[in-house]
């Protein structure tokens, strides 16, 4: 007679606190995973997304404004999901105030993800389920190593894939089609590769 196997209980706030400063710690589904500090690739592609779309966005200089745009915060949503996506971003319309916690209880109005071999099956897979059910809006999930950006927008609770943008492309991405974002930068280049080499 086999028995059963040990119920293990859902992840806490004090397990997550727990996890080493060099990891990564989130809970989803009531699981704790604790991931590596990311890869410089993919260090570059974030920090450089949001210099794109901070200043334009969050500081308002050349570009609308009106939003909020944060690196690495931490969102406590639903009874017990605490995720920390690469990047997320608030309309200020909505968010007028950020509070002054160490974490955020309200969904993002967009999230970008920056998946690397180790975080991609997770970004993918049960956190886009967590943004969905929390009514984020846009998502965008950047690949420093294929040089890709997917763009996702919430269609009555599923993500419908907007476009795929790829290596050194030029683009206006919702909901920052305010301005042309150049891709090539996020991949830790200077300048746009030679056409054609």
């Amino acid at each position: 007679m086999s028995r059963p196997a040990p119920v293990r209980p859902p992840a806490t706030y004090a397990d997550l606190r727990g996890v080493p400063d060099h990891l990564v710690a989130e809970i989803v589904d009531g699981d704790l995973y604790a991931t590596p500090r990311p890869a410089i690739p993919h260090v570059i592609a974030t920090t450089r997304l949001s210099t794109s779309l901070g200043g334009p966005f969050d500081s308002g200089r050349d570009g609308p404004g009106g939003w909020w745009i944060l690196a690495e915060p931490e969102l406590h949503l639903g009874s017990s999901d605490i995720v920390v996506p690469d990047l997320a971003g608030w309309r200020r319309n909505r968010v007028p105030d950020l509070p002054r916690e160490a974490f955020l209880t309200v969904a993002p109005d967009w999230v970008g993800e920056t998946v690397s071999p180790s975080t991609e099956q997770l970004d993918r897979g049960k956190k886009l389920a967590i943004y969905a059910r929390e009514e984020v809006s846009h998502l965008w999930l950047v690949n420093p190593i294929s040089e890709t950006l997917e763009a996702y927008r919430l269609e009555q609770g599923h993500w419908l894939l907007l476009d795929t943008h790829a290596g050194d492309a030029s683009a206006r991405i919702e909901p920052f089609e305010a301005i042309e974002l150049e891709l090539w930068r996020l991949w830790g280049r200077s300048e746009p590769a030679l056409k054609g080499t």
